[in-house]
């Protein structure tokens, strides 16, 4: 299985000088229609009842993360590094926005999903980056000492300044434009943020389309993979929410809230020389691409199979 997975290593993408500048703009139009989306007033709530809140960002934070790591050294075995890397990035980044829907679906607290949702998008610039470089550095430098694979050095400095660029703009300026132009905010929301999608399901196209082949021979190696990390981050999210003794729909949505992550940032991030660049990973993470991509199809499914076991079962 591990020498098979080596071969997702030899995938490399390059979009170019012009391509990257491509890249950028819709890193950061994305982000900014997902800031579109983020209400002010949500932040204000948080301090209305901040018990489920706080758990719930201490679990999608700090739990799931160190998580994720056992998960990637008990595999060391049997999964490259590259692999587990992609893990760990998956577990850095914020929540997705399709678990608020999901949420709703189980009738969980939507509120504490959105909440959720924009606390970790807009502490993304920082979070992200800041948990990728702990526990990847951590990973790397014990699987190290026990292999002949050398010691990756995430350079933690330069990521975090490139993240913050390009993330961290385009959302604190969606933020601003939606605080002094509502009514423009609510006319360009939706076509902003469904032309996002547009954007970026047509950049992953043009970026696998070359080598879709490898992807195939190795399918069921990573669905295996990202199917058992998905179902940790659920049941971290459902046995946390109840070790903390919160209401059974606010449990619901924490689980929901770290099952789903926002792994199509994470592909974005990949897709950025800036933030990876080819001299410091050889150019060859395919590995974390093909990790990163497969989970945004499944926790979908996960998602949607969980919310049908939990709307059938009735809240005590």
């Amino acid at each position: 299985m591990k020498e098979q997975l080596e071969s997702l290593n030899s995938v490399a993408i390059n979009f170019g000088e012009s391509g990257m500048m491509i890249v950028n703009i819709i890193l950061a139009f994305v982000m900014f229609g997902v800031a579109l989306g983020i209400k002010t007033q949500t932040f204000k709530d948080v301090f209305t009842n901040p018990r489920s809140v706080v758990v719930g960002l201490l679990l999608q934070w700090v739990a799931l993360p160190a998580v994720t790591f056992a998960i990637a050294l008990a595999l060391s075995p049997v999964i490259t590094p590259m692999i587990a890397l992609g893990m760990i990035l998956v577990a850095s980044c914020p929540g997705g926005n399709i678990s608020n829907f999901i949420s709703s679906l189980s009738k969980g607290n939507i509120e504490l999903s959105v909440s959720m949702t924009a606390i970790s998008t807009a502490m993304a610039p920082v979070i992200t980056p800041l948990n990728f470089y702990l526990w990847g550095s951590l990973y790397s430098s014990i699987i190290a000492v026990h292999s002949d694979i050398p010691r990756l050095v995430i350079p933690f400095l330069p990521m975090l300044e490139q993240i913050l660029l390009l993330l961290g703009v385009p959302i604190v300026l969606g933020l601003i434009f939606a605080r002094y132009f509502p009514n423009a905010t609510k006319k360009i929301t939706k076509p902003a943020q469904t032309i996002s999608i547009l954007l970026f399901l047509g950049m992953v196209a043009v970026s696998f389309a070359q080598n879709f082949q490898i992807f195939l021979d190795n399918i069921i190696y990573v669905f295996f993979i990202v199917m058992l990390h998905n179902a940790a981050a659920l049941c971290t999210g459902y046995f946390g929410g109840k070790l903390a003794k919160v209401a059974v729909s606010d449990r619901r949505s924490l689980t929901i809230e770290v099952g789903i992550q926002n792994s199509g940032l994470g592909l974005i991030l990949l897709f950025n020389a800036a933030i990876f660049p080819p001299e410091i990973w050889h150019g060859h993470y395919g590995g974390m691409l093909f990790i990163t991509a497969w989970w945004g199809i499944w926790h979908i499914i996960s998602g949607l199979a969980v919310a049908y076991f939990f709307r059938r079962t009735p809240i005590e």
